[in-house]
């Protein structure tokens, strides 16, 4: 990143050293000279703003266009295909040449297209702070630029704005700030300005303080800020953000490897093939013309197009499911995953407020349904039959300002679940609110913890009364309380054993992760009652009606899918921003195995301890960026591939160092996007396990695709060093043109069939697969290599048949092209499923792959019988019984293969 002036610095040295929450609002405020009442004057101001620069964050510098495209010709698989296309004009395949060219080209700018839209994460920092903020100045007060608040200065907020920079509340009027795309926490903060005498108090503890780039729900407020720019905890954010190193993928990493191992092993056949035709007598110019035609045939040149179109068509199917991805080698990633760390908020949960149960006095009621929705039940599970439940849905819909239109919610969602509560029995809430209108009320505040609103309504004997209904914490609303509702409509006293089984149930609650709220009235005569009176002086004598517990629930598919990624051998850990008890109810609902942690709990490990006790962490709750990135880090160092999911600003350090980022779509901030390799259209978390499958589906078929060029890289090369070895065609086994057909007319084309197959029949029951596996497996380079030997040696026993028994070296070549173009269909019958017999009717689910088989056939056909094809690669005309002497090795090679995979299944059944 790029220092804009002075915003870097901020007041990050004093943030350092001053510990704002701790201090009282005066003090805060002595110490960065302001008298709040009035606010900086206009010349402080400015004399800041040139001290500590702008309230922005440091912009990152643009690469230049050029460099971004270029950048992508590093890549092996493109030096590669600049090599063959050079090497390819040497040997005047002009053709050869401008194809290879474009496909570099082609390469190139689809590297460039998928990755130079997405904006640097602290470019879209940057944006979010083009808004402007109510600033005290010379006592009066002003509409500014969000950049040209400086520390000291003095903002005024109200529900709907967004805290513009860092800043100590100085005065709260039932303010509450929603702060889950900096903490990860899910319900807004009751903010106050008492100072917190604690040390190292968490940003989601810090209830007198305000952030950056957070909303303000309800309530009004002033902040006096005390730092800017860099220096807040969102340019914190920026700061890790930069820190972050790009590393390749594993899919890139692999393929690097195998492309380095494939240009030495041509390199070898090169050289060994001029070296033995030197010492043969052959001249200097046919050997150097026929090694570079071998070389060619032995790099699948073919290699970075196919990989491109493979993880194409793999990022198209994805985006079908809602997963778009941003880096085509992301999507192999994706597949390889061992570890998901995810959100829990709106990922794993509903992120909608929902009652599951209340108790009264005497019963228990569960209830049905998620969400905003309307559609559920209200169920008795202990009690006597009950009927009327008026006492409970009545303050559920009058003591309640949230709205909720077209399941969309207005207000607060933990009062937008009171409001689906009365719904759900039977209270017609928008009717009911017309026909018993609000005459007084007090307002929430983190003070007291209860809300109060007071209503003209016929009381029990049909004459009217101002009734006052009462929700708010459980402990204030029972202490205020002498009487508790019972059966039947009456008041009872409430004794000690009364007021200890309220508090039981409240802890019960609340153990099981959940938000619990009690419920409240008392009745007032009309002809007393002053609505503009000292209305806290009557929350006496309370009449407690319920407890209320809401919880945000988990997706039902989220349940199903962690299920399949525990099958497929993806550990998924929850990251939280809410109360650890919380969280754990939970992961336990959704089936997240692993005990919960505090982020500082986390934080405080050392790496030993961290590497040893990570395997029995499931959640983490109350994280903050540092801690996710920490996580990151240390499953990736015991070897884990890591998938990150999140939406906040908070998460995208942490997204940034996974292997594979994944931001929401819906919910997500531009800063959690820019930095993810992945966005979930639909925020939902079964849609990762599909992507997963999907991943894992594009690395097998790249697996086969590469198998069938490996096994042809060593025919080649054995061929023709058996060749001169043994004095069959020496140098001549096969022109660089019948080099160039095999490799580019019947091999290119059944590899790329295979690269878009289907799936490989339980593929999600496996493990993932080690991150530091090659691409190709020692077990399976050594299968290739003996199907590479048993080709070379197939192609000269065809060649010195034609040679000796036809007289002809031509015939022979002829007869090696034809089988070659049929053992290569055995050898993909051979590989494409390992272990599974080629004669079951998997075969037959692909018809690209039938029609591939049909052309090597076919094409075999063409270049032997088809008068311009032989004058253009050499060859001749064969009768039936060359043919089928080119059939027998094909037909062998397929029936040893089958063989070999009896003997694999008897193995893994013992």
């Amino acid at each position: 990143m790029n220092d804009t002036p002075g915003a870097a610095t901020g007041l990050a040295p004093a943030e350092a050293e001053t510990t704002w929450y701790a201090l009282a609002p005066a003090e805060v405020a002595a110490e960065l000279r302001v008298d709040p009442a009035r606010g900086l004057t206009a010349a402080e101001a400015q004399q800041r703003l040139q001290e500590y620069g702008p309230n922005a964050l440091a912009a990152a510098e643009a690469e230049p266009v050029w460099k971004r495209f270029f950048k992508h010709y590093r890549d092996y698989m493109q030096i590669v295909l600049v090599v063959a296309a050079l090497v390819s004009l040497l040997i005047a395949e002009y053709g050869t040449a401008i194809g290879l060219a474009i496909l570099t080209l082609f390469n190139a700018w689809l590297g460039y297209h998928q990755e130079g839209k997405a904006e640097q994460a602290a470019a879209s920092l940057s944006k979010m702070m083009k808004a402007m903020a109510k600033v005290r100045r010379d006592g009066n007060m002003l509409e500014l630029p969000a950049e040209q608040i400086v520390p000291g200065d003095i903002v005024v907020v109200d529900a709907g704005d967004r805290v513009p920079a860092d800043g100590r509340i100085i005065l709260s009027a039932t303010l509450q700030i929603e702060e889950g795309a900096l903490t990860g926490e899910s319900v807004a903060v009751e903010k106050d300005t008492a100072a917190i005498n604690r040390h190292e108090v968490g940003i989601g503890d810090r209830i007198n303080m305000a952030f950056m780039n957070t909303n303000v729900t309800r309530g009004h407020g002033e902040i006096l800020v005390t730092t800017t720019g860099m220096g807040s905890e969102v340019g914190h954010i920026a700061h890790m953000l930069s820190g972050q190193k790009e590393e390749k993928t594993p899919l890139t990493k692999q393929v690097d490897r195998l492309t380095i191992f494939i240009i030495i092993a041509a390199l070898f056949a090169f050289l060994a093939i001029v070296v033995m035709g030197l010492a043969q007598g052959d001249s200097f110019t046919v050997l150097f013309g026929i090694g570079v035609a071998l070389a060619v045939g032995s790099i699948p040149d073919a290699l970075p197009a196919v990989v491109t179109t493979i993880l194409s068509v793999g990022s198209v199917n994805m985006a079908k499911k809602n997963a778009i991805m941003k880096v085509l080698p992301a999507v192999e990633t994706l597949g390889s995953t061992s570890a998901i760390n995810s959100d829990k908020t709106g990922t794993l949960t509903l992120n909608q407020m929902t009652v599951r149960e209340f108790v009264t006095v005497q019963h228990h009621y569960t209830v049905s349904g998620e969400g905003y929705s309307f559609e559920g039940q209200v169920q008795r599970t202990t009690g006597n039959e009950e009927m009327d439940l008026d006492y409970v849905m009545f303050p559920c819909a009058l003591c309640n300002d949230s709205d909720i239109q077209d399941g969309a919610v207005i207000g607060d969602p933990t009062e937008a679940a009171l409001y689906v509560l009365a719904q759900k029995g039977g209270v017609d809430v928008k009717e009911f609110r017309r026909n018993n209108p609000r005459v007084a009320s007090v307002p929430f505040d983190s003070d007291y913890k209860f809300m109060a609103t007071f209503h003209r309504m016929p009381g029990a004997d049909g004459r009217p009364v101002i009734r006052a209904y009462v929700k708010g914490a459980p402990d204030v609303v029972l202490a205020r309380s002498s009487s508790g509702r019972m059966p039947g409509g009456r008041a009872e006293q409430l004794t000690e054993e009364m007021r200890a089984k309220v508090l039981d149930a409240n802890e019960r609650i609340a153990s099981q992760g959940r938000r619990v709220l009690a419920l409240a009235q008392r009745e007032f005569d009309p002809a007393t009652f002053d609505p503009s009176g000292d209305l806290m002086a009557l929350m006496q004598d309370l009449e407690i009606c319920a407890l209320i517990g809401e919880v945000d629930p988990p997706r039902a598919e989220a349940v199903a899918a962690i299920a399949k990624a525990k099958d497929a051998g993806i550990r998924v850990r929850m990251i939280t921003g809410d109360h650890a008890i919380t969280a754990a109810a939970i992961a336990e609902e959704l089936g997240i195995r692993g005990r919960a942690v505090t982020g500082a709990e986390f934080a405080a490990m050392s790496d030993t301890e961290a590497d040893s006790q990570v395997d029995g962490i499931g959640v983490i709750a109350r994280v903050a960026p540092e801690h996710k990135v920490r996580l990151v880090e240390v499953l990736k160092r015991k070897g884990h591939v890591v998938a990150m999911t999140g939406d906040g600003v908070n998460d995208a350090p942490a997204i940034a160092a996974a292997d594979i980022g994944i931001a929401m779509g819906i919910t997500g901030t531009d800063v959690a996007k820019g930095a993810a390799k992945m966005i979930l259209a639909d925020d939902n978390f079964a849609t990762i396990v599909a992507a997963v499958e999907q991943g894992r589906l594009v690395y097998d078929n790249l697996q086969k695709f590469i198998r069938i060029q490996v096994a042809n890289l060593f025919m080649f090369i054995l061929a023709f060093i058996g060749s001169s070895a043994f004095a069959i065609a020496g140098t001549a086994l096969l022109s660089p043109a019948q080099v160039l057909w095999i490799h580019m007319a019947i091999v290119a084309p059944i590899g790329a069939v295979m690269g878009l197959d289907l799936a490989t029949p339980g593929i999600m029951a496996r493990k993932p697969r080690p991150f530091n596996q090659p691409i190709i497996v020692r077990s399976m380079m050594v299968r290739l290599f003996v199907v590479g030997l048993f080709m070379a040696a197939a192609t000269l026993v065809l060649v010195e048949i034609g040679k000796t028994s036809y007289g002809s070296l031509e015939i022979g070549q002829s007869m090696a092209i034809v089988g070659l173009g049929l053992m290569n269909i055995a050898v993909a019958l051979n590989l494409r499923y390992p272990t599974e017999s080629a004669f079951g009717p998997s075969t037959l689910s692909n018809p690209k792959l039938l029609w591939a088989f049909a052309w090597a056939f076919i094409g075999s056909m063409l270049i032997t019988q088809m008068r311009v094809l032989q004058d253009l690669f050499g060859t001749v005309s064969l009768t039936g019984e060359q043919w089928l002497a080119c059939l027998v090795p094909a037909v062998l090679l397929l029936l040893l293969g089958e063989l070999f995979k009896v003997v694999l299944r008897a193995r893994h059944h013992r």
